[in-house]
């Protein structure tokens, strides 16, 4: 069965790419693009099945390639013959099927037909896990050899470790499975998802497990502030604009996430709402994924909006506004979902579970935040309890008490409430929170810490 196949590759290889194509396969040539722009709109109208880029096409990103496997597209990355580092990029942008420009028709029919086998072991409706179920058929990866004919297994996402420079985290085992992601997440209203991430993993990398923190809040991210730390610096918007580009790697996603103290990374956020266009879908992604080999646990600021736009729906270039959120919602292994204790706030939980339960996310744990007799009556944790039962079917909520005193204490500090007020009631809540998470259990907090705050530039006050 033929195959349609466009081409985008450089004038040098073109030539000799198409007419192998044309005599050594049995794909048909339904375009040769001359640039990007020419290449998206032809696989946005459906008449191509593969997509044949050279390294060095112009404007080359992961959204675009993104916006290729969202159109059922196929890509196989074409590099000149013994350029490893054009090889090189191409893996690192995502494309896992590359063969040289110079590869006779064997090795390009060997790749079609193994893009083709892969497509087919895809079930329908597989669950994104990393990465997108349209990009799924090509993560086991394929890549031809010097031109003589032969195929070998292609380097898995993995590899970018190797050609990092870098080890990811500290003494793992190269067979252990790959860190784990937390979501934290809650309606609009601020009920404290910056305080519960920012303090779940601090408590994580005092329990010995690395930790990575993310902020990926893009209407009101503070974890810098939080942390005094200065928001001007690279952070997650670096990490993606150099994932977008296909230059990140572990060692270069280290350098931008730099420890705060022993075990906890961080990757600050936006210092402006306006640069949420930064945050594109297919880099995050990447970026998160890269973020399992950094740390045993990475937990992220999102932000409240859960809302996809319908009119930029239509245009999938396009940035959309809570790309962020929905990406990391989606590729989270937990969620915890966030919600003040007070009758406003768990009107905004009961409504934004609801929300959640209609986008791709896995099941939340519910924690509920600032419980206080004062704002629902004597035995707070009961009557919410009830609450939750009653209008959302949550019988196991975690709650945090409300302590605003030790909180805005921690806050004027820029610290952690485990270097803030150890033995604070709210900050042994989320010890216990950060020991149900990673199975590890400790005695109750005191002042002891595996490690001492790294001195970091400070923010300098308003």
């Amino acid at each position: 069965m033929s195959r349609s196949v466009v081409t985008a590759v450089s004038d040098r290889w073109e030539g000799t790419l198409v007419t192998t194509l044309e005599r050594g396969t049995d794909a048909q040539i339904a375009r040769r693009c001359p640039d990007l722009a020419d290449l998206l709109a032809v696989a946005g109208s459906g008449l191509a099945q593969v997509a044949m880029i050279s390294a060095d096409l112009r404007g080359l990103d992961r959204t675009a390639l993104d916006h290729l496997r969202e159109c059922s597209v196929a890509v196989v990355g074409i590099y000149p013959p013994g350029d490893e580092m054009a090889e090189l990029h191409l893996r690192q942008l995502g494309i896992l099927t590359v063969i040289p420009a110079d590869a006779g028709g064997e090795v390009i029919q060997a790749a079609l037909d193994a893009l083709e086998q892969e497509h087919a072991q895809v079930p329908e409706g597989l669950p994104r896990s990393g990465m997108r179920p349209a990009g799924a058929a090509s993560e086991a990866g394929w890549t031809a050899g010097d031109g003589s004919g032969s195929a070998a297994p292609g380097a898995s996402r993995g590899d970018l470790r190797d050609c990092s420079g870098v080890a990811g985290r500290a003494g793992a085992d190269p067979l252990e499975p790959p860190g784990i992601i937390i979501a934290v997440w809650g309606p609009a209203g601020a009920p404290g998802r910056t305080t519960v991430a920012l303090n779940l993993a601090s408590e994580l990398a005092r329990l010995g497990q690395t930790t990575v923190l993310v902020d990926a809040d893009t209407y009101g991210g503070c974890v810098a502030q939080s942390l005094s730390l200065l928001d001007e610096a690279p952070g997650l918007a670096a990490a993606t604009r150099s994932a977008d580009q296909g230059s990140l790697d572990l060692a270069v996603l280290a350098r931008l996430a730099p420890e705060v103290c022993a075990g906890l990374r961080v990757l600050t956020g936006i210092p402006k709402a306006e640069r949420w266009p930064e945050l594109r879908a297919a880099a995050l992604e990447h970026v998160l994924t890269l973020t399992r080999q950094l740390g045993r646990f990475t937990v992220i600021d999102c932000g409240f909006s859960l809302e996809d736009d319908e009119e930029l729906s239509y245009d999938t270039l396009a940035p959309r506004r809570n790309a962020a959120t929905l990406t990391s919602l989606a590729v989270a292994d937990q969620v915890l979902a966030v919600g003040a204790g007070d009758p406003i706030g768990l009107q905004r939980l009961v409504r934004g579970l609801q929300e959640l339960g209609t986008v791709e996310s896995s099941a939340p744990t519910v924690v509920v935040n600032r419980v206080r007799a004062s704002a629902v009556g004597s035995s707070p944790e009961r009557r919410i309890r009830e609450a939750l039962v009653r209008f959302a079917g949550i019988d196991q909520p975690r709650f945090i008490p409300d302590d605003p005193a030790t909180l805005d204490a921690a806050l004027l500090a820029g610290r952690s409430l485990a270097e803030a007020a150890p033995d604070s009631q709210v900050r042994q809540s989320l010890v216990a929170l950060a020991c149900e998470i990673s199975g590890v259990n400790v005695s109750p907090p005191g002042r002891q810490h595996p490690g001492s705050r790294r001195g970091l530039p400070r923010r300098e006050s308003a």
